[in-house]
């Protein structure tokens, strides 16, 4: 009666140990044999009713993967349909003087009572789109932030037919847009009277006027609001186009249109024209590339759309945090399955040979049999390599050369190679502890 199999010892540790000594001496390491010796894993380790195949692993389906991840995609989705819905339903506020503008700095009110009034705004975004639609007879341009226009963008403007009013001038733009009209300084926006016979000044009144402050000698301009002796609103007339220069552009805007005498002023500037074009350039401009040239396509992303994406980039911070319940160490835990010692070693022997990484393998083979041999003998760990060979070779009777060719030795060729260093360490390590039980 022939005595039961012996099976391999259960262990519980991972997969990631590193390969055991398990099998007798003269094994090599499993899978990394060459060509014609037997598929990996065909061993006796893997005989018997519990060694019929690789143990079953506990993976997650996607129900359970699903179920895992639903609460931080429910929270991340909910966070970036709220920001799509906050930047569809947030109102066209616009920049400072834009004729869409509802805010307090906006000039809508102002185009729509000239729309009513039938002298339509047309709102230009570049140069290019301005000077366009600025071309023909009867037309006023409208430029509300000239310190945002370089010196060529300037030069295409000044060519053109049509009037002109320039609000919040500065040296160089009232040099190619205005000649004859230069910058003295600069005050607050406050109530003023005209003090001049410019009749659209006279009718409306007091206006809230300052800010830039000018000086014209230009043959028959108006120079009305005075503050501190200097006009805040020069016009005069070169050729045909009328060129109207306002040191404030308060007058313009939703906050002050109904206050004072602002709403007949600007009214009043801008009658008579059949088309009014209003170029607005955005600030966010003024850093990059000039208006009306080349754009980076950060420049032409929306604002709303940066907001969304920084509340999609807090969510995923927020959901890795609550993910990372373990900020502590490592806690062992007992595995839900049993992991044999023989399907380690085929599983590193697979991983090894898969990368063809001779040389991590050599190092592991090499590595544990100086640990092992160096316990039996009570030779220090780490020590110098001449030393440990010449005290195996006082124990085995070999030359001390071959022992440093096997454990210190350069890196297999091929892997038949391997599968001889496996053997040859194998040996070399059942003669030292031969050796140690005589």
């Amino acid at each position: 009666m022939s005595p039961p199999a012996r099976t391999a010892p259960a262990v519980t540790a991972p997969a990631g140990t590193g390969p055991a000594h398990t099998g007798p001496p003269g094994t090599g390491l499993a899978g990394t044999g060459p060509a014609g010796t037997g598929p990996a894993g065909t061993g006796p380790a893997g005989s018997g009713p519990a060694g019929s195949g690789p143990s079953p692993s506990v993976a997650a389906g996607p129900a359970g993967t699903w179920r895992q991840w639903r609460i931080p995609f429910v929270i991340v989705l909910v966070i970036l349909l709220g920001g799509v819905l906050i930047a569809v339903l947030q109102p066209a506020n616009g920049g400072y003087l834009d004729p869409r503008g509802a805010g307090t700095s906006g000039a809508r009110a102002l185009t729509q009572i000239l729309a009513q009034r039938g002298e339509p705004v047309i709102r230009a975004g570049t140069v290019n789109s301005a000077v366009a639609a600025a071309r023909g007879s009867g037309v006023t341009l409208v430029i509300t932030s000239p310190d945002l226009l370089n010196a060529r963008q300037l030069g295409r403007l000044a060519r053109l037919q049509a009037s002109l009013l320039l609000v919040e001038p500065t040296s160089a733009s009232l040099t190619a847009l205005a000649p004859g009209v230069t910058v003295t300084g600069s005050v607050s926006v406050r109530s003023t009277d005209p003090r001049c016979g410019l009749p659209a000044a006279t009718l409306a009144g007091s206006a809230n006027m300052g800010g830039v402050l000018l000086r014209s000698t230009a043959p028959g301009a108006w120079r009305c609001y005075p503050v501190d002796g200097q006009p805040s609103l020069v016009r005069y007339s070169a050729g045909r186009r009328t060129i109207t220069v306002l040191g404030a552009g308060a007058p313009l805007t939703n906050h002050y249109l109904a206050t004072n005498g602002n709403a007949a002023l600007a009214l009043n500037l801008l009658t008579g024209s059949p088309r009014i074009v209003w170029l607005v350039l955005s600030p966010r401009l003024a850093s990059g590339p000039p208006p009306g040239g080349p754009q980076s396509l950060f420049s032409l992303i929306p604002w709303p759309a940066y907001l969304v994406t920084i509340q999609l980039a807090i969510a995923v911070v927020l959901a890795a945090l609550w993910r990372a319940r373990r900020l502590g160490p490592l806690v062992a835990e007992p595995l839900p399955v049993i992991v044999r010692a023989s399907e380690t070693v085929e599983g590193h022997g697979r991983l090894y040979r898969s990368r063809r990484s001779r040389d991590r393998a050599a190092a592991v083979l090499r590595d544990a049999a100086l640990n092992r041999v160096t316990a039996r003998l009570a030779l220090p760990r780490g020590g110098d390599a001449d030393a440990v060979c010449a005290a195996l070779a006082a124990r085995t009777g070999r030359e001390a050369g071959a022992i440093k060719a096997t454990l210190f030795g350069p890196v297999p060729r091929d892997d038949a190679a391997l599968v001889t260093l496996a053997r040859e360490i194998d040996t070399l390590e059942a003669d030292t502890l031969g050796e140690v039980r005589t």
